[in-house]
């Protein structure tokens, strides 16, 4: 046995207790992620523009940031909340929506964005609060069999809705801490008492011009109600557009909340989502209306956010 150099002793446990105590803290940080300890209401956009007018009303901020995601808390109408930008698209808005719930003890989810218009008798300006949202893009592309006849392979039992050109849709495979055997859904249900609420508000006032004097043809109106649906793509197709409302009842389409839906459902937390018409996905007259009447739309949804925070009791 090698001599015990006496005067390296404390040394050594210097070392040895600060590796405790680095021990220690890597295992509170594992035991106890919380960023906040108070309950709140997650609130999500996919982009900036989407919250500026919600961030602005926000008391008492304090920001926090993970994964260059940047959650800010405080009250808003009231309630304790909790803002982030998801970021576009799908996989941006499931994998935040699961941070915010990992990081942050979330009561409730709710979202806040514009959308593509699908149904024909909603116009720009309009704000959604679909009961439910499904992934329609979440599809097989089927072998040409025969001319313009796509077909499915024979064991894949689950393609059941009417297909576009060689995409079928399908539901997505899920398990929760009920459920934890996998099963298929395509709708997911925003929370019943959340969309009783919704419907408490549908007087709310709404913009229709910006502060450029730029004005829509025709007074918005808030419709709660109907189907949502979401996917990878910016629509801008008259085809496609049609074929989502006829398949799908579609009254909007967009590109994060069927994502956000899903982690909802997965951790059994209850959800309800806003979303404003910016443009029609492809059926209007002419280009695409979203740069037009982008910010119209955008805060509308806002707006229509903070009235139902204010009803909440």
């Amino acid at each position: 046995m090698p001599p015990l150099h006496l005067h390296r002793l404390p040394r050594l446990l210097r070392a040895m207790s600060l590796a405790f105590c680095l021990a220690l803290v890597q295992a509170a940080a594992w035991a106890a992620p919380w960023l906040d300890e108070t309950p709140r209401i997650a609130i999500i956009s996919a982009f900036p523009a989407e919250m500026n007018l919600l961030l602005a009303r926000v008391q008492a901020p304090r920001p926090h940031v993970v994964n260059g995601v940047t959650f800010t808390t405080g009250q808003l109408q009231g309630k304790p909340v909790v803002l982030l930008h998801s970021g576009i698209s799908m996989t941006n808005a499931a994998m935040n929506t699961q941070l915010v719930l990992d990081r942050f003890k979330v009561t409730h989810i709710v979202y806040s964005g514009i959308a593509g218009g699908v149904n024909p008798v909603l116009h720009i300006g309009d704000v959604t609060v679909p009961q439910r949202w499904g992934q329609y893009l979440e599809v097989l592309v089927a072998r040409e069999t025969a001319p313009g006849t796509f077909t499915p392979p024979v064991w894949m039992d689950d393609v059941k809705l009417p297909r576009f050109g060689a995409n079928h849709p399908r539901p997505v495979e899920v398990r929760t801490t009920a459920q934890p055997k996998e099963h298929k859904k395509f709708w997911f249900d925003v929370d019943p008492t959340l969309l009783n609420l919704a419907r408490s508000i549908q007087g709310t006032a709404l913009a229709d011009c910006d502060a450029a004097r730029k004005c829509l043809g025709h007074k918005p109106k808030v419709v709660v109600g109907g189907n949502g649906v979401s996917g990878p793509a910016f629509v801008d197709n008259a085809a496609f557009r049609d074929y989502t409302f006829k398949t799908f009842e579609a009254n909007v389409l967009d590109m994060e909340t069927a994502a956000t839906a899903q982690v909802a459902y997965s951790n059994g937390v209850p959800y309800i989502a806003f979303r404003s018409l910016s443009d029609l996905a492809g059926g209007g007259p002419g280009e695409n209306e979203l740069e037009t009447f982008f910010k119209i739309a955008a805060d509308n949804s806002a707006t229509v956010l903070l009235a139902f925070l204010a009803a909440w009791k």
